[in-house]
């Protein structure tokens, strides 16, 4: 077994690449599905269900092995979306609500109290979702912000590569940041990244009191190095080059040994995470899943835009992450 260095608190320590949720060489979204497939059956909760295109995505799912549709939603226009997308609900678990606005909260319900294992967004806004997730009572907070990671494999790159948050959190703070952080480790445990570096991104390499965006790389440096912030390392303040181009590292003189090896790309705010974002998709045409993370079990919100691919990749990525030591 190949051993490797991780951390825990202020303390470096060894352990062996072993376990279900590691998955020795993944770097692709083929690899991706295989580990969920792995890992075996997960239930996976489908708040409103009556979204034939959400239908799609969860029934290629379970075609792979990896999901145990609960689909939640009024029982009639579950069965209509279900036709309109050609997919049998033989077999599938439906729990039926009296209303459209029942559903997020019956969702989030079952996943609490243990009969569910991820949660998806079906026909309704993230926000109408997150309601009930955020509930201090009934919800599946854990005291962590809940954010947004996208896993892109860009053309060129031997590695995934980790952007948040581009589509949550519109303007953290340090505190915020720090979760964020947090959140991209535990993403990058379920891709079996044993030692993740998170890149803080900015305009410039040095700390200017002017640019908060500085000052809060370097204080989340400090927190990493503390044990703070566990799971990873952190560096930054850095451009996007020096973040993730060694050569670019070296000719700018950025001593830092992790400058140009980011695996994490941690966006100012959610402006400069949403360009960035969607730049790796419709620009350098990268493959890309996504999932919200911080929650006590793994989201998945897809949209109408995302590509089935990118619906089924994202699924598998909350398998990994589900399965994945917190």
């Amino acid at each position: 077994r190949e051993r490797f260095r991780f951390a825990r608190g202020n303390k470096i320590l060894w352990g062996t690449r072993s376990g279900p949720w590691y998955s020795r060489g993944m770097k692709s979204f083929a690899d991706v599905i295989a580990g969920a497939r792995k890992l075996g059956t997960r239930r996976f909760v489908v708040a409103q269900a009556a979204d034939p295109v959400v239908l799609e995505a969860v029934e290629a799912a379970r075609r792979e092995g990896f999901c145990a549709p609960v689909l939640v939603g009024v029982r009639d226009e579950i069965e209509s979306a279900a036709r309109e997308a050609g997919v049998a609900l033989d077999g599938h678990r439906l729990v039926a609500v009296a209303a459209k606005a029942d559903a997020a909260a019956a969702a989030v319900r079952l996943v609490a109290t243990g009969e569910g294992d991820v949660l998806v967004k079906g026909l309704l806004q993230t926000s109408e979702l997150l309601k009930p997730v955020l509930d201090k009572a009934t919800g599946l907070g854990r005291g962590r912000l809940v954010s947004h990671v996208g896993v892109f494999i860009v053309p060129g790159f031997d590695r995934f590569v980790l952007v948040t948050d581009a589509a949550l959190c519109i303007a953290p703070d340090l505190s915020q940041k720090a979760d964020i952080v947090r959140n991209a480790f535990e993403t990058a445990r379920g891709l079996g990244i044993a030692d993740p570096v998170a890149a803080i991104l900015c305009a410039v390499e040095t700390v200017n009191p002017k640019m908060p965006a500085t000052t809060d790389a370097a204080e989340l440096v400090k927190m990493a190095e503390s044990g703070a912030i566990a799971g990873g390392r952190v560096v930054g303040p850095l451009a996007l080059d020096g973040a993730v181009d060694p050569e670019a590292a070296r000719h700018k003189g950025i001593a830092n040994p992790l400058a140009g090896r980011a695996d994490i790309l941690v966006a100012p705010d959610i402006e400069a995470g949403n360009v960035l974002y969607k730049s790796l998709t419709c620009f350098a045409r990268a493959e890309v899943a996504g999932i919200l993370v911080g929650a006590r079990a793994p989201i998945v919100v897809t949209s109408r835009s995302d590509s089935a691919a990118g619906k089924l990749h994202s699924m598998a990525l909350a398998v990994l992450c589900a399965a994945a030591p917190g």
